[in-house]
């Protein structure tokens, strides 16, 4: 089995790939001051809640956005497994194209999504990743990634609304019953997540204004939130929230493959 890891910069996504299904994953909270051997016990760990024997981890890729977890989280799964690391970013030689001013800067997930949507569903696609930012990934189906857009993530907005306001309430986000929302935290829930749901509709609609070829795009929803959202959102088509994991799995196979010849 692959060990495959997205480090984000608030949540770390961990999963087993099977070949090329993602059999097992899990979210735990990016924290820079792990040591390699936290990781190597918060992994084995993992794995023995799964039932999963570590002797059964054959190699590891990892994504990450968050220079200072790499190395420790590399250093931590090869104490744990006994087994190198892929880092698959910008300069991994992926059979893809990064049409943009400064290929070099793409971060590690919209390489990573740009190889598994033009591979996974084989035509234009508009990745909306829902995570500490919003990010819209613009790909064509032979994997040119065209650029896109950052936004603020949902639950970056919500903090800081109430962090910056005094009288506002730290709220839990979850889907609002009522868009006109008749308590404080009903409110702010109303207010952040449609405020979300109208900016996603509304941005890719944009984009779509723009979209250099004919082919309609289809929109892709991932991350955290994607499944919470996309009820809400109708213009996200379809929510496969490992998408980043799957797109490891194939950088991993891709690479390793090359490698060997």
């Amino acid at each position: 089995m692959l060990l495959v890891s997205d480090v984000g910069n608030t949540e770390t996504t961990i999963g087993l790939a099977d070949g090329d299904r993602i059999a097992h994953h899990w979210r735990v909270i990016t924290a820079t001051s792990r040591t390699p051997h936290e990781y190597a016990l918060l992994l084995r760990s993992l794995l023995d809640l799964a039932g999963v024997a570590h002797a059964r981890v054959s190699g590891a890729a990892l994504g990450s956005v968050v220079p200072a977890v790499t190395a420790p989280l590399v250093e931590g799964i090869q104490h744990a497994f006994g087994v190198a690391t892929l880092i698959v970013d910008a300069m991994a030689g992926l059979p893809i194209t990064l049409d943009v001013e400064e290929p070099n800067t793409v971060g590690a997930d919209r390489v990573i999504n740009t190889l598994a949507a033009s591979r996974l569903y084989g035509r234009d696609c508009i990745v909306v990743d829902l995570g500490t930012a919003t990010t819209y990934d613009c790909i064509t189906a032979d994997g040119v990634f065209l650029g896109g857009v950052i936004a603020p993530g949902v639950l970056t907005s919500l903090e800081t609304l109430t962090r910056r306001t005094s009288k506002l309430p730290a709220t839990e986000l979850r889907t609002p019953q009522h868009v006109i929302g008749r308590r404080t935290e009903e409110c702010i829930r109303s207010g952040v997540v449609y405020g979300a749901v109208d900016a996603i509709t509304g941005i890719v609609g944009r984009i779509r204004a723009e979209w250099p070829t004919t082919r309609a795009p289809l929109v892709i929803g991932t991350g955290g939130l994607a499944a919470m959202l996309a009820p809400l959102c109708p213009i996200l088509a379809v929510v496969d929230a490992d998408l980043t994991l799957k797109g490891l799995e194939l950088a991993h196979r891709l690479l390793t493959s090359s490698d060997a010849h």
